[in-house]
């Protein structure tokens, strides 16, 4: 009878080690992909676009930092949330103007696009987003590429409408062309399902696709608390392909800012 009380426990145990291990292989197999880089290449004559965007919390962040990351980054196109309207003011005072002055702006929509390049059909979006995120298109190499600057709610204040939003946005992905980028503070990591369907859409995440998966961009400036999830995304469409991406602190912000290079494709069927 002792054998038996014994052998149960045992078995038991057998059994938790046997579903626990198979959990960890599933979640393995999950998550390897994206420390893996994809290995798509863009021809070398290739045109590049140097893209970034940064979260600026409510104008705190520094305009002169972010001036010079502009400047030493040589971004060609920015993206800039939570940004209001004396904050707009600070990044012209500090240079911003100077070194991009093809702007869409609307603070009072909590993103702007910054550019080097000329804008066009710039404005914002008319769906179910808790506010109308801006869009301008930048002719590139004969071809424009649409971007969108992105800033979703925050799923803590109400999951419902920041669900409503991610799905807006993939609603939009699916009716974008190939050569489009969405890059913001998404307010979700790539473990949230409504981003996983958003890239499902037709987008990809620079940092997976660079086997980046474990960037980490908020929160930051807190000594007792160190970033934990990555929030800030750059998504493109097919018709791009990302060279590089990194994250960068600027002083007065709780985010990081991200930097990518994305590489335009040539079209399908044309030689390379």
């Amino acid at each position: 009878m002792l054998s038996v009380m014994v052998s149960v426990p045992a078995l038991r145990s057998r059994w938790a080690v046997v579903v626990v291990a198979a959990l960890v292989v599933a979640q393995v197999m999950l998550l390897a992909p994206r420390f893996i880089p994809e290995g798509r290449h863009a021809p070398s004559e290739s045109v590049r676009l140097r893209v970034a965007t940064i979260n600026a919390n409510g104008g705190g962040a520094d305009p002169r930092a972010l001036v010079d990351l502009v400047r030493t980054e040589r971004i060609d196109v920015l993206a800039v949330e939570q940004m209001p309207s004396g904050g707009v003011q600070a990044l012209d005072k500090a240079g911003l103007g100077a070194l991009m002055p093809y702007q869409e702006l609307h603070p009072e929509y909590d993103s702007s696009i910054y550019s080097r390049r000329p804008l066009s059909r710039g404005g914002t979006t008319q769906v179910n987003t808790a506010w109308p995120q801006t869009t301008a298109e930048v002719t590139v190499d004969g071809r424009r590429v649409q971007f969108m600057a992105v800033h979703t709610y925050y799923p803590l204040g109400d999951a419902k409408r920041w669900t409503q939003d991610m799905t807006a946005l993939a609603s939009l992905a699916r009716r974008s062309g190939p050569d489009t980028v969405f890059l913001g503070d998404f307010n979700a990591s790539l473990d949230h399902t409504p981003m996983r369907e958003l890239l499902a859409a037709g987008l990809t995440d620079t940092h997976a696709e660079l086997g980046r998966g474990w960037a980490r961009t908020w929160p930051v400036g807190h000594a007792l608390v160190p970033p934990l999830i990555q929030l800030d995304h750059v998504l493109h469409g097919p018709g791009l392909v990302g060279i590089s991406v990194g994250e960068h602190t600027v002083p007065g912000t709780d985010h990081q800012a991200v930097v990518a290079v994305l590489a335009l494709l040539p079209p399908k069927g044309q030689a390379t």
